[in-house]
């Protein structure tokens, strides 16, 4: 008897460890942590209960078309918090909004921009006869204004100088930057249509020729609705361009958020676009924004691919926002691309890029008269603040000062 107390004992402390220990092991396999390198389409798996599952990094996945079956079974790993081996990396966040108009306005004024400059000595001039308004006139043409909106304006200051009879530079600056922010037009809705709806995510596309900065403005765009709390996803279907799904990817593991891309090159856009948006119905995230491959507006072949990911896309969700993005240094090409590609995708919105290297500050009214679609953000450098809302006053302001 004196011989099994010892064990009965070992037996019963053993238990009491036993017991005390699985709470512990259930609540490490229940935290696990969101991989903080890329996640794409190949890659996690958001289980219903919960938790990123890291999935088998080995294999790839080509974009399937919409009458496909799922993306295969992947193999997956379930990895508590601090797992060795992950590196820890910092999520971006912007500076805030009006911060980055105040940044951008600098810029802008800083910049070769001589619209609204030599506006403002033409109608300081001592006297203003036939031979100024054409002044006037040729440097708003000049601008990229065009001809309508800059007849509109000439008539409008003609009218407001032979009734004002005095032109000191405060009443010019005053006059000029009341009439181009008619012109600018303030009343035209700039929000973004990224508010998810019952049961489904918004999306978003962006397109645009080669070479605007697309996935970038798609990159520096996440980051901004990250920072106001909202849950995105990005997905790559720009599967033409080298380490285009690569850069789109970098700027996701920047701002925290999911890529979804295809391991093929050349593989369907419009399968990846969907595949992304499939993504982000089962994610339950609020936006899915899709980057579009650069495309010639006068290759019809590539315009029709592109009305073809949009279709593709709706037979999961509705697209809320398609941003075309311009660069404002291209002028009347750029009213041209603008024409196309609102014809192919209903453009909702544009984001103009390069503004600080141009002197065509009225590229701006110029799109929004032939489209009747308002610039809703604007771009002026290569940093990852400078992407603002439009402000109608802050740019006209920045022109004139």
């Amino acid at each position: 008897m004196n011989d099994i107390l010892p064990i009965v004992l070992s037996i019963l402390v053993a238990l009491v460890v036993i017991g005390g220990l699985i709470p512990v092991l259930l609540k490490t396999r229940r935290n696990v942590t969101r991989y903080p390198g890329t996640r794409d389409a190949n890659d996690p798996e958001i289980r219903p209960g919960g938790g990123t599952a890291v999935a088998d990094r080995e294999g790839t996945i080509e974009g399937k078309a919409p009458e496909g079956a799922d993306l295969e079974e992947l193999d997956t790993t379930t990895v508590p918090d601090n797992a060795a081996g992950l590196e820890t990396i910092r999520v971006e966040t912007p500076l805030p909004v009006a911060g980055r108009l105040a940044r951008l306005r600098e810029r802008l004024a800083r910049s070769n921009n001589v619209m609204g400059k030599g506006l403002l000595a033409l109608l300081s001039s001592d006297r203003i006869d036939e031979s100024v308004w054409d002044e006037v006139e040729e440097t708003l043409l000049l601008a990229d204004l065009g001809t309508e909106p800059t007849m509109q304006l000439v008539d409008a200051l003609r009218e407001r100088v032979k009734v004002l009879g005095t032109r000191t530079p405060e009443h010019v600056k005053t006059m000029l930057r009341e009439e181009l922010i008619k012109l600018v037009d303030p009343t035209m809705d700039r929000s973004l249509n990224v508010q998810r709806h019952a049961d489904k995510p918004a999306v978003m596309m962006v397109v645009g020729v080669n070479g605007v900065g697309k996935t970038t403005t798609v990159g520096k765009l996440a980051r901004v609705l990250v920072a106001e709390d909202k849950d995105v996803l990005l997905g790559a279907a720009d599967t033409f361009r080298a380490a285009a799904a690569e850069q789109l990817a970098t700027w996701g593991q920047r701002v925290g958020v999911p890529t979804v891309k295809s391991d093929i090159d050349g593989a369907d856009p419009a399968s990846v676009a969907y595949e992304a948006v499939k993504a982000g119905i089962e994610q339950e995230v609020d936006v899915v924004m899709i980057d579009t491959a650069g495309r010639l507006q006068n290759k019809v072949g590539l315009m029709d691919e592109l009305g073809k990911v949009k279709r593709v896309v709706e037979k999961l969700a509705e697209v809320d926002e398609v941003l075309l993005v311009l660069d404002a240094t291209t002028g009347q090409n750029g009213l041209n691309q603008a024409r196309v590609f609102s014809e192919v995708v209903n453009i909702t919105g544009i984001v103009l890029t390069k503004l600080d290297g141009t002197a065509k500050g009225g590229i701006v009214v110029a799109i929004q008269k032939t489209l009747g679609v308002p610039v809703k953000l604007i771009g002026l450098g290569e940093g990852a603040d400078d992407l603002a809302p439009f402000d109608t006053e802050g740019f006209v302001d920045a022109l004139l000062n």
